[in-house]
C-alpha cells in the first residue's frame, strides 16, 4: 500500500497528532495528498484549482517548525481544501462558483476559514467546485462542469459545497470548507456520506464587505466537512471566536473537542419526519426513522413532534430564494459601482433559474421585505416552540435521494417528491429553516439506500453547539459509518 493510500482515510486528529510527535512529516503528508488528488480527482471533478506549489512550500516550512521545536498549531501540517465561491486566500482564483467571466479573477483577500485554518497550522492544497453563486443544492456550473458523487459518479454529491464533500468522502483531504446559506454544508454532507457542521450564528465570524450585515439575509455560515465528529469539533474550536469586523461575532472561546464523549442520557430529543411541511422520499423516511433509535440506545428520550408552520413548502422555498438573492444583489451592486454590470451586460453568465430570482428580487418593496420577515419569524417561532420542551430536534437532512448529473452545466435537484411538486433548486432540502433561524445544525450519515448515503439532521437550541456535537458523537459511536467509504475506495477510476 502506498503512503497516499495509507493516509487517505486518517482522521484530522490522528494526522495532527502524528505530525506533532514526528511519526509523519508535513512534506510526506502533503505529497501523499497531492498524489491522491492527481489520481482520483479526474473521476470526481471535486478540485477546480490545485494550489500545490503553495502547499509544498507551506509543508517545508511546517516541517522546519516541527524540527525546531516551535509551538505548533492544533492543525499543524494537516491538508485542507477551501471552496470556490466567496472564499479565498490571496493569489488564488475566485470564480464565484464557476462564472466564466471570472475565470481569470485572482483574489487579494482571506476568508475567515482560510485565514484561521492556516493560523492553526493547516496547509491549504486547493479549491473545490461549487454552483454559480451557490444558488442551488447541487454542484454544477458552466465553467468547470459537474462534480460527481464518489459513491456513484453519475450522480450529484449535493451542493453548494459539493466539491468539498466529495473530496472528503473520497479520501482526498480529511477536512474541507463548506459555506451554508440554505444548507450548503449539510446538503452535500447528506448526499456524500460525510459529517457537515453549521454552527450557531455568530460562532464562526464572517467578515463580508462592503455590507457587514448581509450575512443575515438569511444567516450565512462557514464551517467544516469531515469524516469524523471529533474532527469537526476540532475545526470549530480553531474557527470560532470573536472578530472585531463582524458585528454579530460571539465574544466567546470554547474547546469544542470536549463535547465529544459527553453523555446524552436523559436528553429530550424531538423527532420530526417532515419538519411540518416536506414531502419525504419513503426510502429516506424509513432510513432516518430507523436511525433515530440510536439516540434511545444512548439513553435519550425520543418523541415524534409536529411543527406548526402556517405556510406550505413551496411558499417557504420561494421565500428562501428571495432572501438569499438579497446577498446577490449586494454583490451585483458592488460590482456595478466598479464598472461591471452583471445583470445588464452579462446575463448569459447565469442559469435561467438564477436570472428569474435576481430579476424578481430587484422589484421587491420594503413592504415585500417586511412580509418575508414575518414568514421567516413564523418558522423561527415553530422551531423555538419545539425547544420549549426538548433539548434537540432531529429530522432527515434531505427529502430526496441523489439526482443524476446533467451534461449542460445546469444540474438541478428533483422537481417532485412522492408525487408532490417541489422547487428543483432548494425545495427538497430540509435545511434552510435553520438559515432562517440561526440554530446550530449538523448532517450525519444515517444509513445507506441502494448504495447511496442518507443524512440525518441534528438541530440544537441557539448557541447550544455542545449539545449538537455531543449528540452527533453519540450517534457516531452507536452507528459508525466509516466502513461505507470502501465503496468509494473500490470505485473504478
Amino acid at each position: 500500500m502506498s503512503v497516499a493510500q495509507d493516509l487517505a482515510y486518517m482522521s484530522v486528529t490522528d494526522l495532527a497528532d502524528r505530525i506533532r510527535h514526528r511519526d509523519l512529516s508535513p512534506v510526506e503528508v502533503v505529497d501523499a495528498t497531492i498524489e491522491r488528488i492527481e489520481e482520483r480527482n479526474p473521476s470526481l471533478n471535486a478540485f477546480i484549482f490545485k494550489g500545490f506549489d503553495d502547499a509544498r512550500e507551506a509543508a517545508k516550512k511546517a516541517e522546519q517548525e516541527v524540527a525546531s521545536g516551535s509551538e505548533l498549531g492544533r492543525l499543524h501540517g494537516v491538508p485542507v481544501a477551501i471552496k470556490d465561491l466567496f472564499d479565498s486566500k490571496p493569489g488564488w482564483p475566485a470564480t464565484f462558483g464557476g462564472i466564466r467571466l471570472f475565470k481569470e479573477n485572482i483574489a487579494d483577500w482571506y476568508c475567515i476559514f482560510a485565514e484561521r485554518i492556516e493560523t492553526a497550522g493547516a496547509i491549504l492544497v486547493g479549491k473545490t467546485n461549487s454552483p454559480v453563486m451557490g444558488f442551488r443544492g447541487t454542484c454544477d456550473n458552466p465553467l468547470f462542469g459537474a462534480t460527481n458523487n464518489p459513491f456513484d459518479t453519475t450522480r450529484s454529491p449535493g451542493g453548494s459545497s459539493g466539491g468539498s464533500a466529495a473530496a472528503v468522502a473520497d479520501g482526498l483531504v480529511p477536512l474541507a470548507e463548506g459555506t451554508d446559506g440554505g444548507g450548503s454544508i449539510r446538503i452535500p454532507a447528506a448526499w456524500s456520506g460525510v459529517y457537515g457542521y453549521k454552527a450557531s450564528f455568530g460562532r464562526i465570524p464572517s467578515v463580508i464587505r462592503p455590507n457587514a450585515f448581509s450575512n443575515t439575509m438569511p444567516f450565512v455560515y462557514e464551517g467544516p466537512l469531515t469524516r469524523h465528529v471529533a474532527d469537526a469539533a476540532l475545526a470549530l474550536t480553531v474557527l470560532s471566536g470573536y472578530h472585531p469586523r463582524d458585528p454579530f461575532a460571539l465574544d466567546e472561546d470554547h474547546d469544542f473537542t470536549a463535547a465529544v464523549g459527553q453523555p446524552i442520557a436523559g436528553k429530550r430529543i424531538a423527532y420530526s419526519p417532515d419538519l411540518g411541511v416536506y414531502p419525504v422520499d419513503r426510502r429516506v423516511a424509513a432510513t432516518v426513522a430507523e436511525a433515530v433509535k440510536a439516540f434511545e440506545e444512548a439513553g435519550a428520550h425520543v418523541e415524534e413532534v409536529e411543527l406548526d408552520i402556517p405556510y406550505d413548502q413551496r411558499e417557504l422555498s420561494d421565500l428562501w430564494c428571495r432572501q438569499i438573492m438579497l446577498v446577490s444583489i449586494g454583490t451585483f451592486e458592488y460590482l456595478k459601482e466598479s464598472g461591471l454590470d452583471l445583470r445588464a451586460d452579462h446575463r448569459d453568465e447565469f442559469p435561467p433559474q438564477y436570472l428569474r430570482w435576481i430579476d424578481e428580487t430587484y422589484t421587491m418593496t420594503a413592504a415585500d421585505l417586511n412580509r418575508d420577515y414575518v414568514m421567516r419569524s413564523a418558522v423561527y417561532d415553530a422551531i423555538q416552540d419545539v425547544f420549549e420542551t426538548h433539548d434537540l430536534l432531529v429530522s432527515p437532512t434531505l427529502a430526496a435521494m441523489q439526482t443524476l448529473n446533467s451534461d449542460d452545466g445546469n444540474t438541478v435537484g428533483p422537481s417532485e417528491v412522492e408525487g408532490v411538486e417541489v422547487d428543483e433548486l432548494i425545495g427538497w432540502c430540509m435545511t434552510y429553516f435553520m438559515n432562517f433561524s440561526g440554530h446550530p445544525a449538523a448532517s450525519i450519515p444515517a444509513g445507506m439506500v441502494e448504495g447511496l448515503p442518507v443524512g440525518l439532521q441534528i438541530i440544537g437550541r441557539r448557541y447550544a453547539d455542545v449539545d449538537v456535537l455531543a449528540a452527533s458523537a453519540a450517534f457516531e459511536q452507536a452507528r459508525p459509518w466509516q466502513h461505507t467509504y470502501q465503496a468509494c475506495i473500490d470505485r473504478p477510476l
